[in-house]
């Protein structure tokens, strides 16, 4: 167990670098002048910033050494836990903090709102006998696959706020605000988990203990529920946390639709500034995100299956073991 964690958490910090590196060099690469968008207010065509002013800033910044150094200064600071700090929000660390609440808050009650969906829709598919019923209700998922999430977005505004105005279009207003913008990132996730959970629905059901059952004569019902679901749910739990990173990735289209203050509008914000900071950092906080949330799956994981436990206690095969007896 130890070696497990020591394993998974140097791959952890691999793909944190990876990602950090990745995000600087795209960042750097952009075109436009940094220190000119900071002096313009984000309009270098509009700017009356002189040339002296723009390079007080690109010192300032730092934007004036070399590319290799500035790269090694960040990662450095942000080892330590200083993301840096923003020449429009302030500390990055902080307006990061600032916006998590919002974006937990949708991506929380998307998350549940995707698993008792998409659950239920996986159950429901895979227990009817009615062929025409299955085949409509196991078409849907890939149907929420397909869509794109901003147009769905749109839809629900023009449906429930314009039309009907049960919820509020716009804004953090109070829980109500939260329904639209979950839902927009449920349809994906239901999508998916109905997806893998219908899949191995059928897949155990086909498995000789759920034959074995039968033939002790537990309904149908007691078999779907008891038996097949109970197992089926175990490759649920590992896109469960890998929802977790896409729920952070589609708050910048969420947020951004239903204009709400969070990490997807603060990544959208630093990315069209060409804010290196903000959006680096943003970047670390979603891969650390994504990171810790596979990691606690992969932990979590031999708990919830016995059989990967004790596939990790069988010992391994010496030379010896692997002669047969009659060669030796």
């Amino acid at each position: 167990m130890l070696r497990n964690l020591l394993s998974r958490t140097g791959q952890a910090v691999l793909v944190l670098w990876a990602a950090y590196t990745v995000a600087f060099l795209v960042l750097y690469g952009l075109p436009g002048d940094p220190a000119a968008l900071i002096a313009s207010g984000g309009d270098p065509a509009n700017s009356s910033a002189t040339p002296e002013q723009v390079a007080a800033l690109r010192a300032q910044y730092g934007y004036d050494q070399p590319l290799a150094l500035q790269y090694l200064h960040h990662l450095g600071a942000a080892v330590t836990g200083d993301l840096g700090t923003s020449p429009r929000t302030g500390p990055v660390s902080a307006s990061i903090a600032q916006a998590l609440p919002a974006t937990a808050q949708i991506a929380a009650l998307g998350l549940l709102m995707s698993l008792v969906v998409g659950g239920g829709l996986a159950l429901t598919a895979t227990f009817v006998q009615v062929r025409w019923l299955r085949q409509l209700l196991l078409s849907l998922p890939p149907l929420g696959v397909s869509v794109p999430s901003f147009w769905v977005g749109l839809l629900l505004l023009q449906s429930f706020s314009f039309g009907l105005g049960w919820f509020p279009a716009f804004g953090n207003d109070g829980p109500a605000s939260l329904v639209l913008p979950s839902v927009t990132l449920a349809v994906l996730g239901s999508a998916l988990v109905a997806q893998v959970f219908a899949r191995s629905l059928r897949s155990e059901a086909a498995a000789a203990y759920a034959d074995t059952a039968r033939a002790k004569g537990a309904s149908r019902l007691r078999v779907h529920l008891r038996h097949t679901a109970r197992n089926a749910s175990l490759p649920t739990f590992t896109i469960t946390g890998l929802l977790v990173g896409q729920f952070l990735a589609g708050t910048v289209v969420t947020e951004t639709v239903f204009s709400r203050t969070g990490i997807g509008q603060l990544t959208a914000t630093a990315v069209s500034t060409q804010d290196i900071p903000l959006a680096l950092g943003v970047v670390v906080f979603g891969a650390a995100v994504v990171v810790l949330a596979s990691l606690a799956v992969d932990l979590l994981y031999p708990v919830l299956d016995p059989r990967m436990r004790a596939v990790r206690r069988t010992p391994r095969p010496q030379g010896r073991d692997l002669v047969p007896e009659a060669a030796r």
